[in-house]
């Protein structure tokens, strides 16, 4: 498990360019929801072993930033870190950088529920704690 800075590089494809030169915005919640994936994964949530363990995750919202246009070709990362832990939901927060531009900012909201169909469930401890690990030790509420 990792608690240091987690970023994932994104390679922009010349499809999610739109006719102004950069990336259309829908294509950021694509990119964040696939960096939610290897986050959790790094922090020890492979999904397909947290779907067999009872439990997913899902998003009930999200709020976005567009700072500057990511173009194509272009090199950007997305930063991830946890900035809130509640009883049955956690926020991530999301930034798109380009070298040491700040992009895009976002924070998505994210509810666990019982992959039985029984809806919200509180955040399971493991995951809790591994979310707490990574923001330096505290819940952050």
């Amino acid at each position: 498990m990792s608690t240091a800075a987690f970023s994932v590089p994104v390679s922009v494809r010349y499809l999610e360019v739109d006719q102004q030169g950069v990336v259309f915005n829908m294509w950021y919640l694509a990119w964040f929801d696939d960096a939610m994936t290897a986050y959790l994964a790094d922090l020890g949530f492979d999904y397909e072993q947290m779907l067999a363990s009872g439990f997913d995750v899902q998003v009930v919202h999200s709020s976005v930033d567009y700072r500057d246009g990511v173009r194509f070709r272009d090199a950007p990362v997305v930063r991830v870190q946890p900035s809130a832990i509640g009883t049955t939901s956690f926020r991530l927060a999301f930034k798109v950088m380009v070298d040491l531009r700040e992009m895009v900012a976002a924070e998505i909201v994210y509810v666990c529920v019982g992959t039985d169909g029984s809806g919200k469930r509180p955040v399971p401890p493991a995951l809790r704690a591994a979310l707490e690990g990574a923001a330096g030790g505290t819940a952050p509420q």
